[in-house]
């Protein structure tokens, strides 16, 4: 989740509000790549989740890594609710969920060093004190009441708000965990291309990076239950966004849509204030009910938009949002895949060509269906296998004429970083298919093997 936004200068003009968002645009030679993951901990002798505090707890972590290793605290109450050194940041999710958001780098070699060092340093941290992280898309086997929420003002409030929306936003909340890649556009039209490429070919990330067919101890019928999760947590502000493949479509459009999208909360003075349900569109008026007579600052945008969860989602820059959680190995893949359908313009284009004939009816057919059946979907003629093949080969493609070599210079371009998702097409087989295969196989339905086997 988002680290809140400060101070800002007063929205005087609804213009400013796509003018944030424009204010993204960067030249192609500042194109950078950001890369966010969480992962689960647990105790490793009870296989429980780990509580905010105790021996064996995320505080008793983060306070590990901020005396090994120099990160600097960020706290809310008097809590320690997260890191940051040098740009990146290592925050909670709602159920304690790790996460690194790291520094927007320039190539996918920098984001997997980084990857690699923050999990080697979570690793040494977490083994002194008797516990393991583990990368996967939901929690195997935890109930709601196993899993402890964080103390955070704004999880507080979303938590009391989910049941209100849909079904599954508690559980989104406490037991899910994605990867995801964060990436620049250089103009109003260059997002509008990456941001429909994007949202279409979500599902096949969705499907390529599928792990996590248990919960609650049972197989689920899913290949990506925490994509089933998304799709039953609040409507209003989730989803593949049709109107984006809309006439008109530009930052203007999200702005529409945005304003929309009930908020959650104002940030004033480090305190979290109660807006759930109401309307920004009221806050531009001075008429918010939980700051009546206050006009937002274009922190307040900024924050809003955070509170926004599709699939594919833009502030200054552009969010893919459809992976699972994964094995260490995974990481660097998925903004291998990304950087080369969206960095290169030849890739770009032959992405779109590859899902600029489906409706919208067929995008939302095949991310249901990538979270069932993962590689294997198929819906009205399209085969996930297929499509998931021509996109890797288009990305593998793009990443080429990127030519940018590791710091080295031994290794000459990124695509070796796709290795994982060409080993998944050659066996047609996701990491979720291969965990049904150890939980069928040699763990004899033993779920408990997953920690062992699994954790990083």
């Amino acid at each position: 989740m988002s680290v809140p936004q400060s101070g800002g200068a007063p929205i005087e003009s609804f213009d400013q509000l796509a003018g944030y968002l424009e204010s993204g645009n960067k030249a192609k030679e500042d194109w950078r790549i950001g890369t966010e993951h969480e992962k689960f901990g647990f105790c490793k002798q009870t296989l429980q989740p780990l509580p905010y505090q105790g021996e064996r707890s995320i505080r008793s972590v983060l306070l590990g890594l901020k005396d090994r290793f120099g990160w600097e605290p960020l706290e809310e109450n008097g809590y320690l609710i997260g890191l940051t050194k040098g740009g990146a940041n290592i925050s909670l999710e709602p159920g304690g969920a790790l996460e690194l958001a790291g520094i927007p780098l320039e190539t996918v070699h920098e984001t997997c060093n980084e990857v690699n060092t923050h999990l080697r340093e979570v690793r040494e941290i977490a083994d002194k004190i008797g516990v393991g992280f583990i990368g996967l898309g939901a929690a195997p086997i935890w109930t709601h009441e196993n899993v402890e929420l964080m103390p955070k003002g704004r999880y507080q409030l979303m938590d009391a708000y989910m049941d209100k929306v849909g079904s599954m936003g508690q559980t989104m909340m406490r037991r899910t965990c994605t990867v995801q890649v964060n990436l620049d556009f250089k103009s109003e039209k260059d997002m509008v291309k990456k941001f429909r490429v994007a949202l279409a070919l979500q599902p096949v990330a969705t499907a390529l990076f599928a792990n996590s067919p248990f919960f609650e101890g049972k197989v689920v019928g899913h290949k990506s239950w925490r994509s089933r999760i998304w799709r039953d947590l609040d409507a209003d502000r989730t989803g593949m966004l049709p109107f984006v493949f809309e006439d008109g479509m530009g930052f203007q459009r999200y702005v529409d849509y945005a304003l929309d999208v009930p908020m959650y909360f104002v940030y004033r003075n480090g305190k979290y204030i109660d807006a759930l349900g109401q309307s920004f569109r009221d806050f531009l008026k001075g008429r918010l009910p939980a700051l009546p007579g206050e006009l937002p600052t274009v922190s307040d945008w900024a924050d809003h938009l955070t509170t926004i969860f599709p699939e594919v989602r833009i502030k200054k820059i552009m969010e893919m949002r459809g992976a699972d959680g994964g094995p260490w190995r995974s990481l660097c893949a998925l903004p291998a895949f990304w950087v080369g359908l969206l960095y290169d313009q030849n890739s770009l284009e032959a992405a779109w060509d590859l899902v600029k004939a489906m409706d919208a009816a067929t995008r939302e057919s095949l991310r249901v269906a990538a979270s069932v059946d993962g590689l294997a979907a198929e819906v009205n003629g399209v085969k996930m296998i297929g499509l998931a093949r021509q996109a890797v080969k288009v990305s593998k493609a793009g990443l080429k004429a990127r030519a940018r070599s590791s710091v080295n210079g031994l290794v000459q371009d990124e695509t070796q970083f796709l290795n994982p998702l060409t080993d998944i097409l050659e066996t047609e087989m996701t990491p979720a298919d291969t965990l049904l295969a150890r939980f069928n196989g040699d763990w004899h339905g033993n779920l408990n093997k997953i920690y062992e086997d699994y954790s990083y």
